[in-house]
This record gives C-alpha cells, structure tokens and sequence, in this order.
C-alpha cells in the first residue's frame, strides 16, 4: 500500500534522516531467518542483523515462545521494589559470562542508556569518595557510544555524528585513534599517547571509556587487544576506572563471546545491549565490579538512575534464552567460518579503484572507500540485487546474522563487489 510509505515520508523522522529530502525506505512486512520480506514481494538477504542484534536471525522459535510464555504471566512490572525470576535469571547468565569480578548489575532499557549509567557509576564513585574534581572522561578518537547526552560527550567530536551539539556537550579528553591494528602488537606512539594524556589529567580524569578491539558506527576500526593491557596498566597506575562499552561486540560478534575476551583484561563497568535480547527487543545491562558498587553505596549512597521499563520481563525472558541458544550451538565455529568467508570474498576488492582499506574480524566485513558514498543510490541497488546493507559515510560493511548460510554471505560480497565496479 503506498499510503504507507506516503505517510512514513511526510510524518516520520528515520535516523539520521531529513524530512526534507529524506532517504529512500522500503516497507518491510515480514522477516524470517535471514530474510526481510518487502511490501512488493522482493525478499532481501540482511547483512547487517538489524544494526548488529539479530544474531540467531528473525522469528527465531525459541525466541517468540519465550516471550510468549512470560507475557501469560506477566508483560511488566516495576523494578523499584521488586523483583522477578527472568531478571533474577538473566543477571544470573551475565554475571557467569563476563570478567569475574563483574558482579554488581544494573539493567537499562538500551545502549545509550546504559552508557549514561556507565557515566553516572563513575561519576558518582568518585564523589562518593571526596573526588569531585574527578568529573572527565578520557577515551580515543574515532568512538561511538550513542546519541543521548551523556553518550555523546565520548563520542568523536570531530569526526562524528554530533558535532552540531560540541558547544553543549561536557569536554572530556581524546586519545589519538590507535594505528595499532588487530593482531598487531601495540606500537610506540599509540602506547605514549595514551600514557601522556593519563600523566597529565589523571587528577580530572574519573574513567577511561572504550570500545574494546572494535570502534562500531564511528568507523569500524579494529584496534589492537595489547591496547586494552596499556589501559588497565594506566587506570591501575593513576586510579582510573576503566568503561568497556560492548554494546555493539558482545555476545560472538568479534569471535570471542565479549571482546575483552581477546585479552586477560577486566574492566571496572562492562555495558552490553545490541544482541543481549537476540534482536527481539530493546534492552541493555551495565556491570560494576565491588569497589565501585560499594563506593557508591557507602553511607547511604544511591545510584541516582531508575528507567521505568527497567528489567522489563519480557525483555529479561527472551534475552535468557537467547544467551541460552549461543550456548546451545557452536557459535565460535560459525562466526569463524563467516569471517574466513568474508576475508576470502571482501579481500579482493581492496585492489578496486576508491578503495581504501578492506578489514574483517569476527563476522563483521568493513570496505573502506576515499570518500563517501551516496547512500540513497547504493541503498536502490543493493535493494535491486537481494541484499539488504545499509552503507554509512565512507564506510560499506556487512555484520550477518549468525546463522547465515555461504550461498547467502556470497550474495552479499557480491552486492558490495558489483557496487564498486
């Protein structure tokens, strides 16, 4: 029905989108597996999980009768005063998953938002303690933690999607972008930039705040793991906490089940969200080692956050059995086969005039272009050939869904590959 998209243009606003000139959007009205079905019957391969969260694909079984099973029993109910087993059950899994001493959980309704929870444990942990003056953060250039304020003010200033809001914004640090890649060791420079920085402002300085391996919508850029060693070394050194923001990697993305994986690391606050729920809806968890829960706690502190659809049940249920599915199949076997399948098939294109650099890791395939693209006439033609792969700036990248099949991550190189010719 074309009333449909004639409304959607005229009234509602899609992400990053003009209401005057908007992108072009495409009607979807089912979705199974890996497959989105539009309103005129075309049906698109998705590479890009839903923006990185349907891991297991769509209408998934499991994942509708758990939702199914708990909306019998309850939809909702508030998390201030009491609890309930999926909440109690889920933190449960989160807490066996992540770095030992993450052992204090607090559930948010989304990435962003657990980010502003991230923001306020330490901020609050270090007012806790007599340190006001310790009210900065410190992160690397290049990041991307999410869109409301508090998220905003670690995201890349410069190169980012908010830079009409810098005036606004709290001014927090920023680390040159590591050069070190992925599966190289740490050079010189990346290491004593960072030290400088530490040196200098570490009496201002609350946390460090970083996107452990991968930096996601910022830029896909894939950093080295002895980066993540320099930085405990540094916040252990000058008393620092340390964020990881896994919202985008956690839960197999990168071949590791969290990215801090790839290290013997642990943060003080972990965030996950994105896959958490297996891209059935939204939620979000942030996990706080002892020392910051206590901090806070001591005499009568309260963490000063409390989202009304908190620990939804709902939520909680499906992202229990989602976790539960990743453990039930060799997911390390898939993601691995979809990153040997990506560097075979993307790799070629790096010889392609335009192109800049093509780099993989996990099931995440990034070609790099010298400028950036027209999204509106990429998107029709990726569209026109199958394929669904939603390209940003100078960036085109594919992050498939788990369970997608050679034949179908194929369709998908190829789509990329036809586009740059």
């Amino acid at each position: 029905m074309t009333d449909i998209l004639d409304f959607d243009r005229e009234h509602l606003w899609h992400p990053y989108t003009s209401m005057v000139d908007p992108l072009p959007c495409y009607e979807a009205v089912s979705a199974n597996g890996v497959m989105i079905e539009l309103r005129d019957g075309r049906k698109l391969i998705d590479g890009m999980s839903s923006w990185w969260c349907a891991i297991h694909g769509y209408n998934h079984p499991e994942l509708n009768r758990a939702i199914v099973e708990q909306i019998e029993k309850m939809s909702h109910v508030m998390f201030g005063g009491m609890t309930h087993a999926p909440a109690v059950e889920l933190a449960r899994k989160l807490i066996d998953m992540t770095p030992p001493s993450l052992n204090r959980l607090f559930f948010a309704d989304s990435g962003s938002v657990a980010m502003e929870v991230a923001i306020k444990m330490v901020m609050q942990y270090w007012f806790a303690n007599d340190r006001p003056e310790k009210s900065r953060l410190l992160t690397i250039a290049g990041g991307y933690h999410g869109d409301t304020f508090g998220a905003m003010s670690v995201c890349d200033p410069v190169t980012g999607m908010h830079e009409k809001f810098v005036n606004v914004l709290p001014k927090h640090l920023f680390a040159p972008r590591p050069s070190s890649r992925f599966g190289e060791e740490l050079r010189d420079d990346d290491r004593d930039d960072l030290t400088k920085l530490v040196e200098s402002h570490h009496n201002e300085l609350a946390a460090l705040v970083l996107e452990p391996i991968v930096q996601g919508a910022g830029g896909m850029w894939f950093y080295s793991a002895e980066y993540l060693k320099h930085a405990r070394e540094l916040c252990d050194e000058f008393d620092l906490l340390l964020v990881f923001d896994e919202i985008a990697t956690g839960f197999g993305r990168t071949g590791e089940m969290f990215a801090v994986d790839h290290v013997d690391v642990e943060p003080d606050v972990l965030c996950v969200g994105k896959a958490l729920t297996g891209g059935t809806m939204t939620l979000a968890a942030c996990l706080a080692n002892e020392r910051i829960a206590t901090g806070i706690s001591a005499d009568g502190g309260v963490l000063m956050h409390g989202p009304t659809f908190m620990a939804n049940p709902l939520a909680c249920a499906v992202a229990k059995r989602s976790i539960e599915l990743l453990e039930e199949i060799d997911w390390r076997t898939r993601v691995s086969a979809v990153n040997a399948q990506l560097e075979h098939e993307l790799r070629p294109l790096s010889k392609l005039k335009g192109v800049r650099d093509v780099r993989t890791i996990g099931a995440i395939g990034v070609v790099q272009m010298d400028a950036a693209v027209n999204v509106a006439q990429l998107q029709k033609q990726f569209v026109d050939d199958g394929v669904w792969i939603r390209p940003f700036n100078d960036l085109i990248y594919v992050m498939p869904p788990y369970i997608t099949q050679p034949e179908q991550i194929s369709t998908l190189t190829r789509a990329i590959g036809k586009a740059l010719m």
